[in-house]
């Protein structure tokens, strides 16, 4: 009796654990592909799991860091989903490859066209961000989640130091050191590729130039050539007439 008391009784504290700790895997986050450096350029998902049995998620909002603005956030076309992205005028004008920037994108809505995300399922939403801050540790992103049956999410909590998780905690992107070339995610590579652009045309201008000048001595060569035979056969028949005079 005691033993399937005690059997009883570590169900139910299991039970209690995976209720307490489902939510927790089931948060709106955001990681980037690959890394996401200060100062550069980073693609960044925001995955979004469906926690629910019976609603599928329609709608999700995620709104934009205003204490330090990207100047640039371009979403991934994603088929069934229609985007909307909203900019609004930072407080202070942005800097982007020496131009000023008035604008920033202050929130992303994606909505569903058709089933949306359905339970049992997650999906993830990239966009393109940049530059990212060269004074910050991390971008908080406060997201809003809508199901079908009109229930409403709002994963807008800020963890605070100290304190434990939130129950609807915030996005957090966690942002790397720079690199120590100096190059800045994937801008490092667009300064790469231009590099390799330039070395190849400098590398074809000095082929051009080495074939332009084999070319002139050959021509050369062949001038030099027929003028030497003339010069013999006028010899030869300077010689003639002389024999004959």
């Amino acid at each position: 009796m005691k033993a399937s008391r005690l059997a009883a009784s570590g169900a139910l504290a299991g039970v209690a654990v995976l209720a307490l700790s489902g939510p927790a895997f089931a948060h709106v986050s955001v990681q980037p592909e690959g890394t996401a450096a200060k100062g550069g350029y980073a693609v960044v998902d925001f995955k979004v799991p469906n926690e629910r049995d019976n609603a599928s998620t329609t709608k999700l909002e995620v709104t934009f860091p205003t204490d330090h603005p990207l100047a640039s956030a371009m979403p991934e076309p994603m088929a069934g989903w229609k985007v909307q992205v909203t900019k609004s005028k930072p407080a202070k004008p942005l800097e982007m490859h020496g131009r000023q920037i008035t604008e920033a994108v202050s929130k992303i809505t994606w909505t569903a066209e058709g089933k949306g995300i359905e339970p049992g399922y997650f999906e993830k939403f990239p966009v393109s961000v940049g530059a990212l801050p060269e004074d910050a540790e991390e971008l908080i992103f406060k997201a809003v989640q809508t199901y079908s049956d009109k229930d409403v999410v709002r994963w807008i909590e800020v963890q605070q130091d100290g304190q434990e998780e939130p129950e609807n905690p915030a996005p957090v992107l966690t942002l790397s050191a720079a690199a120590a070339d100096g190059h800045h995610g994937s801008s490092a590579t667009a300064e790469d590729a231009a590099e390799k652009t330039t070395t190849a045309a400098s590398d074809s201008s000095s082929s051009a130039s080495g074939d332009s000048s084999d070319t002139t001595a050959r021509v050369l060569a062949v001038v030099g050539i027929a003028v030497g035979a003339l010069g013999v056969a006028y010899g030869v028949l300077a010689g003639r007439r002389r024999s004959d005079a």
